[in-house]
């Protein structure tokens, strides 16, 4: 009876072990980014039904350098904590602003400056921020714009007839097309994105929300991990790497946005 007893215990002292080994860390040979799919140049889903952008591309090259297999995790933004602590994924990295979050994250380095824009429909009569006043506009959930909206834009925000979040911008574009929004506020990359897809259908105001910068995100404390990648993208900014696979998406300006390796 002993001995069943004490093979019991240990078999649950071991199983136990692998669940806390599995739980929340990173596999040696896999590296899982969490990111939004509908999230344009950075990430997002192709005609072939694959999953690519800036961000992701960036990711495949430290991975191919440290020999992990990439694990592409589309999520939804809003539940973007709780994949990260769970250790569902390893990091965000989809135009992930670190402004604001610093105390929330263990950040890389910025390697892209960004800005907040406001797009409209062309011929809508809007030209200026004060032009929103009394219209209809659309962000999406837990956005770097939104925060620009809630907090040092509140006044601008405070004139509109009404602010909708959205899941997905294309969901919003979707609305502002249709005339249901009057404007969207979005990030730069992702607005120009949109302006090619819809040709002469959108302006960008001249006048910015904020400005910003894109770091990747991991789980505050995680700095092994946040060190290992920034190390090799600062390998990858110093050979040319960086540079070149932002030249793919010149349309969007990042090569201009890049503030690493410069």
């Amino acid at each position: 009876m002993k001995k069943m007893r004490l093979v019991s215990a240990l078999m649950c002292t071991v199983m136990t072990a692998a669940l806390l080994t599995g739980c929340g860390k990173k596999a040696a040979d896999t590296f899982t980014v969490g990111f939004d799919a509908e999230f344009p140049p950075y990430g997002y889903m192709d005609d072939n039904g694959d999953y690519t952008g800036f961000d992701l591309e960036l990711a495949e090259e430290v991975c191919n350098r440290n020999g992990w297999t990439l694990v592409k995790q589309p999520i939804d933004w809003d539940a973007k904590d709780a994949e990260l602590n769970s250790g569902t994924i390893d990091c965000i990295w989809n135009g992930f602003t670190i402004n604001g979050r610093e105390e929330q994250y263990t950040f890389t380095e910025p390697y892209v400056d960004n800005s907040q824009v406001v797009v409209v429909g062309a011929g809508s009569g809007i030209a200026s921020l004060a032009d929103l006043a009394g219209k209809n506009v659309g962000v999406q959930k837990d956005s770097s714009a939104l925060a620009a909206l809630e907090e040092d834009q509140a006044d601008l925000a405070a004139t509109f007839a009404n602010l909708t979040q959205y899941g997905d911008y294309n969901t919003a574009f979707m609305d502002l097309k249709q005339g249901v929004l009057d404007a969207v506020c979005i990030d730069i990359g992702v607005a120009q994105y949109q302006l090619g897809q819809n040709g002469d259908g959108f302006v960008i105001l001249d006048e910015q929300l904020a400005t910003e910068q894109y770091g990747v995100g991991f789980k505050l404390g995680n700095t092994e991990l946040r060190d290992k990648v920034w190390a090799t993208l600062t390998e990858m900014a110093a050979d040319g790497t960086i540079a070149k696979i932002a030249e793919k998406y010149s349309d969007y300006g990042i090569p201009e946005s890049l503030c690493l390796g410069k």
